[in-house]
Parts: structure tokens; C-alpha cells; sequence
């Protein structure tokens, strides 16, 4: 793949834990499978909805993917789509940007303009 950037959901107490150690090793469900789950710009939206419905505030972090080398791998998941997984810590380093979701009246996160 040739994308720059994956992003990844963080829930509040996640997004605190990274910013304060300098370093990220997954949420819960990452080391149960072992590696970090990201998205792609174009899934980061569904997964939000998929897995976040009830999380308010949602921390949007874009990740530069060059900084983590070649422990990225994009692999097959929903319906076949390819997905950055991350076989590895994250370094704040490698954050490229963050922004605070907070859930609108229909009950979908409000993503940044232009997202």
C-alpha cells in the first residue's frame, strides 16, 4: 500500500496512557491479537461506527506509518479490505496528529472538516 497515514480510535483513558508513557503497545483487543489494529482514511469512519458507538469523547490519531518501518503489515479483514496492523510499539514519535470525536445527535462520531 502506498498510504502515508493510518489512524487509530483511542478511548480517553488509552489516548492519556500514550501520550504519558511516550508509548503505545494496543488497546485490550490489539494484544489479545497481537498486533495494533489501524485504519485506513477510508475505513477509519466504520470502524468508529462498528466498534465505538458508545465512546464520547473518541481520540482520532493519525499515524505516520514510515516512522514504524516495516512493522507495518496490511492485511486482509473486513470483507477483504486491507488494514495497516502493526506488529510493534508505537512511539509518540510517530504521531502525525489527534483530534477529540465527540458523538453528534444521530449518534455517529463528528470527524474534523475535510476528513
Amino acid at each position: 500500500m502506498t498510504e502515508l497515514f493510518a489512524f487509530k480510535l483511542l478511548r480517553p483513558e488509552e489516548w492519556t496512557e500514550w501520550r504519558e508513557s511516550g508509548v503505545f503497545t494496543g488497546a485490550p483487543v490489539d494484544r489479545t491479537d497481537g498486533y495494533i489494529h489501524l485504519s485506513a482514511r477510508d475505513r477509519v469512519r466504520e470502524t468508529a461506527a462498528k466498534w465505538f458507538t458508545d465512546v464520547d469523547p473518541l481520540f482520532l490519531v493519525m499515524i505516520d506509518l514510515a516512522a514504524l518501518g516495516d512493522t507495518v503489515r496490511w492485511e486482509p479483514s473486513r470483507g477483504g479490505a486491507l488494514f495497516p496492523h502493526v506488529y510493534g510499539p508505537i512511539p509518540r514519535a510517530a504521531i502525525a496528529g489527534s483530534s477529540r470525536l465527540r458523538l453528534g445527535d444521530a449518534g455517529a462520531h463528528i470527524f474534523p472538516a475535510g476528513f
